[in-house]
């Protein structure tokens, strides 16, 4: 087994976080106990590249016991939780992330999952499938998976232009992943690596969320609840004017930079804090990313500006610019709910993972049919997991008598 992790010893810790998220993941386990006796993925060889913790670890165990072979690698270097690696290299997965890991390393871990000629590929983010259309032709997977909005961007433009090589599904659509996990998993997490990092008081400070997707839409809810003073930044006019309406201020970037607290880019795009911004920002104003890749805050800009870096605490470092203004980043711009928190509670990704599951199921069910296309997958999987969801919470679901059914569905019925 080829694996690369920070510390083998920690295995006893991470099964005892993985075996706790998994008594939160209802719907996972579901899909588990029925893999267990039909062993669907045998033969299939998973890659995935995603961020290394405990719910993931679930998800990996879940495809084991339906017979597949699955390697790890992490899709972001500060998401490692290197107990759970440790965990799974124990349970003979073979897992290569090491939190704090440099780029080289990084791309070398993604190099070793590709090594074994994955299947069925899983990506948070899109580096493996990039990698599978540069570096690594020579491997044509059966289709790949992907979790995130950021990834799917990326996918999307690989279609768009005609580049795409084969199938991916977007679990991101999926509405049981992306109306809970981004907007109720990112608010919290998000604001729980904030509070991680600074052990600040949210009440009564002006929180600016530049993007108002389902992530930012999850984060403005939560700061909201906190007692802040919300301020929303959005390019488009739709979404700018839903926030405006939920009662929060909306204004340009630069507007937002001028009067802001705590701000929180959650976007998929680069540089939507720069130079301009930093100008006019506060002393003492604070900069996170929600967002997955480290490009949302150019920090590259900001560290030219500095006359002074220095670490104030885990996960918060300080730069002071020439007017003696001081400007804190959290977890090095970064995913700050993954670098400084431990990531989505796993009672959201217990949908997000099923999706996953059952999407490697659609595959298989569905190869030789697919094109080289993004899919979404059907609307009767995202019913089967809410409806086991719902279940778990001792919720109760309505049924349509069949005099209901024959009214939806007829056009005679009048005034």
């Amino acid at each position: 087994m080829d694996y690369d992790i920070a510390n083998p010893e920690l295995a006893a810790e991470g099964a005892r976080r993985i075996a706790w998220a998994g008594r939160r993941m209802p719907v996972l386990a579901s899909l588990r106990e029925r893999y267990q006796e039909e062993k669907p993925f045998v033969g299939m060889r998973f890659g995935a590249c995603m961020h290394v913790t405990t719910e993931t670890a679930n998800l990996m165990l879940t495809l084991r016991a339906g017979g597949g072979e699955v390697s790890l690698c992490a899709s972001n270097p500060l998401s490692t939780q290197d107990d759970v690696a440790a965990a799974l290299v124990a349970e003979g997965i073979p897992v290569n992330a090491i939190r704090g890991e440099d780029t080289e390393t990084y791309y070398q871990h993604l190099q070793t999952v590709l090594d074994t000629e994955p299947t069925i590929t899983m990506d948070d983010g899109a580096d493996l499938v990039t990698l599978l259309h540069t570096e690594r032709t020579e491997i044509t997977p059966l289709a790949s998976m992907e979790e995130t909005t950021t990834g799917v961007i990326r996918l999307r433009a690989m279609e768009a232009e005609g580049e795409l090589r084969f199938p991916v599904v977007a679990v991101n659509d999926s509405d049981t992943k992306h109306l809970f996990d981004n907007r109720h998993g990112t608010g919290q997490s998000s604001l729980d690596g904030v509070l991680r990092s600074t052990n600040m008081l949210i009440a009564g400070r002006t929180v600016v969320v530049v993007g108002y997707g389902d992530c930012g839409q999850g984060v403005a809810q939560r700061a909201d609840g906190l007692g802040a003073k919300v301020v929303v930044v959005e390019v488009d006019a739709v979404r700018a004017l839903s926030a405006a309406m939920e009662g929060y201020q909306v204004m340009t970037a630069t507007d937002a930079a001028a009067v802001g607290d705590l701000f929180i880019t959650v976007t998929g795009n680069m540089h939507v804090l720069r130079e301009e911004h930093f100008a006019v920002m506060k002393d003492g104003a604070i900069l996170s990313n929600a967002g997955h890749f480290d490009v949302e805050i150019d920090l590259k800009r900001l560290g030219e500006l500095a006359v002074e870096n220095r670490s104030l605490r885990e996960n918060l470092d300080e730069f002071v610019l020439e007017d003696g203004r001081r400007i804190l980043v959290l977890a090095e711009g970064r995913l700050v709910n993954l670098a400084a928190a431990e990531g989505h509670p796993a009672d959201v990704m217990d949908m997000s993972f099923a999706n996953q599951a059952l999407a490697a199921e659609w595959i298989l069910e569905n190869r030789g049919e697919l094109e080289a296309k993004v899919y979404r997958l059907p609307a009767y999987l995202d019913q089967q997991v809410a409806g086991l969801k719902l279940e778990s919470l001792g919720a109760g679901l309505e049924i349509l008598t069949p005099e209901q059914e024959s009214y939806l569905e007829s056009w005679r019925h009048g005034t």
